[in-house]
């Protein structure tokens, strides 16, 4: 596994998040793309992970965005690597309330999240 897959730890007040970063294509012809952010809260199987969709107006990595960027076309830009871009991400989903229970695994659109932060 490379480096920019590695599991990494983030500490929020008592509570310790495990956090990856990966790129994942749809289909073989590599459209579709997404990059996503996954969440495991330590000692438990509560999984969040953060799904950013290539679209319009919406862009993951590619020839311009270099992995764990995910940008919009009003010239917002995050680097899901940079663990204060993580601590947002995880601040803003608590304040949601979603963040997952004990055991469970939820995944959710990115982009909502992305939006408050660069507001």
């Amino acid at each position: 596994m490379g480096a920019t897959r590695r599991v990494r730890r983030l500490v929020v007040g008592d509570t310790v998040h495990l956090w990856s970063v990966r790129h994942r294509h749809h289909d073989q012809t590599g459209e579709h793309c997404a990059e996503v952010l996954s969440l495991l809260r330590e000692g438990t199987q509560a999984r969040l992970r953060l799904v950013f969709q290539a679209g319009p107006g919406r862009f993951t990595p590619g020839a311009y965005i270099p992995s764990g960027g995910v940008a919009d076309d009003r010239d917002h830009w995050l680097n899901l690597h940079k663990p204060g871009v993580v601590r947002r991400f995880v601040d803003e989903a608590e304040a949601r309330g979603i963040l997952p229970a004990a055991n469970e695994t939820v995944e959710l659109d990115g982009w909502p999240l992305f939006d408050a932060i660069c507001a």
